[in-house]
């Protein structure tokens, strides 16, 4: 397909989301709406956004890559996957009930009443670090497919590529934020969705298979292996690893991450917050299946073909814009760019919103609809999307690995401590903390978990660490908190003798 058909392609997406974004802030654009979507929003629209927001371009692309790594890994992911489910139980069972009892705008607000003011801006400075991080890692995937099968027919530089994406994607979210989010986000789920199915249509198609054939070739393929029970300490992809890894990055990086937390708490009420999150895990465990099961599939396509990559991550644009014809090349492309942007957009909300309420104090000023303040939102929004095209440009001088790999790895730093103060607020809530050494805490943790995770292997038997490594990290925070804590003292009433 040739890079101008591709890019009216996009424009053509492009507008329709803005006529979207018109429609939905046409008769309000402050910053109730922006922040919370006026609490009114519908929680099977919510539950069907938040898959492509979970999925991103993270799995469309790089999951499917990761089927036929050199590193053996096949449907190895699925473990971790079955560890996601677990958690967005934990959170709607556990976190949410919290959130709807405090009525929370802002999840972090949480961590002030019970451990402190210092606590408090460090549990939001972390999310923003890592929300920025980790949804710059996401864009960045659609940027490099952008930037290879389109720009470079241009002569554009990759950092004018990213720059056009963040445009884009301020440009409908910056009035409605959530709101509009709410709308676009379940469009762009439902183009995912039906890209990850026409996807697999057309590979077989190719491969001359129907639908059975196509699922045991995947079964009797050398890619299908899910169960990893064999060493333990020296495999990353042992189940134990895979599993609680998946559940303690879900439980950190969903419900303890103002993006998709923002949107439960768009809903009416907790019941219909905890149905958002069930029906969720659901679809999010089948779509994933699918996505292994493209992987295989491209792989073996690839295989009869004669198709190489120097990236894991080229398989499946190689595949689908080079070789599958017109339509499967549209198809990827809607895929590829509604999982991506519909994890943008909620990111730079998410970051807006916290930012203005955790650190600007909009919740405890006056009239937070006003126009001054308003503005001030427009600014914060700005600010972010540039913050996010600078992490862009500097991971594409350095990265040299799938991206799924490089998000979760990251994931496990940043998300760690948090998971430390929230635990250490819900079990051990009577303790005092020395609030202002929670920020030097907060720091220690990753600092010592890194140097954990690079001399396991000699400190620890041969022991390697994945994702479970967020376990470590959380737990050092907690013990942190409890070591330079102490009992509450409790203030005494004065008698009042009668008169």
């Amino acid at each position: 397909m040739s890079p101008g058909i591709l890019l009216s392609f996009i424009i053509g997406y492009f507008l329709v989301l803005l006529i979207i974004s018109w429609l939905t802030s046409r008769k309000s654009s402050d910053n109730d709406t922006f922040f919370i979507a006026n609490r009114n929003s519908k929680w099977y629209l919510v539950a069907f956004g938040m898959i492509g927001t979970a999925l991103s371009g993270v799995t469309f692309i790089s999951v499917p890559g990761k089927v036929g790594a050199v590193t053996g890994d096949q449907f190895e992911y699925f473990q971790f996957v079955l560890g996601n489910a677990a958690g967005f139980i934990v959170i709607a069972l556990v976190l949410l009930p919290l959130y709807y009892r405090l009525k929370l705008t802002s999840i972090y607000s949480y961590i002030e009443g019970a451990l402190g003011v210092w606590s408090y801006k460090t549990a939001a400075g972390i999310f923003l670090i890592s929300r920025i991080i980790g949804s710059s890692f996401r864009l960045y995937l659609v940027v490099i497919v952008l930037q290879k099968f389109i720009f470079d027919s241009y002569h554009v530089p990759f950092v004018v590529t990213g720059l056009i994406c963040l445009v884009l994607i301020w440009s409908y979210t910056f009035k409605g934020g959530l709101k509009t989010i709410i709308i676009t986000d379940s469009l762009q789920t439902l183009f995912l969705v039906s890209s990850v199915f026409l996807s697999i249509y057309f590979i077989c198609r190719s491969l001359d298979y129907n639908i059975l054939q196509a699922a045991e070739a995947v079964k009797e393929s050398s890619y299908s292996k899910i169960f990893f029970f064999s060493d333990f300490l020296t495999s990353k992809f042992h189940f134990t690893k895979a599993f609680l890894g998946g559940l303690f990055i879900t439980v950190a990086m969903t419900g303890l991450d103002q993006d998709l937390m923002q949107k439960n708490l768009s809903l009416k009420n907790i019941h219909e917050a905890q149905k958002n999150m069930f029906s969720f895990t659901g679809v999010f465990v089948v779509i994933n299946i699918f996505f292994l099961c493209v992987g295989a599939l491209l792989y073996m396509y690839a295989a009869k073909y004669g198709i190489t990559v120097e990236k894991t991550d080229y398989l499946y644009p190689t595949i689908a814009l080079k070789y599958l014809g017109i339509v499967p090349a549209m198809v990827f492309m809607l895929g590829l760019t509604a999982a991506t942007f519909a994890t943008t957009d909620s990111a730079l909300t998410a970051l807006t919103t916290s930012f203005c309420v955790d650190f600007l104090g909009f919740n405890k000023k006056g009239d937070v609809n006003s126009k001054k303040m308003v503005s001030t939102r427009h600014y914060v929004h700005i600010i972010f999307s540039g913050a996010m095209l600078l992490t862009i440009v500097i991971f594409n001088s350095i990265n040299n690995t799938a991206v799924v790999n490089a998000i979760f790895k990251v994931a496990s730093y940043t998300y760690g401590p948090l998971l430390g103060l929230y635990s250490f607020g819900l079990f051990l809530g009577k303790r005092q903390v020395a609030d202002k050494l929670v920020p030097f805490i907060c720091l220690v943790s990753p600092a010592i978990c890194y140097y954990l995770s690079t001399n396991s292997a000699k400190l620890m038997g041969g022991y390697v660490f994945d994702n479970e490594l967020i376990i470590v990290n959380g737990l050092i925070t907690f013990i942190g908190l409890w070591a330079t804590s102490a009992p509450k003292a409790h203030k005494l009433r004065k008698s009042v003798r009668p008169a």
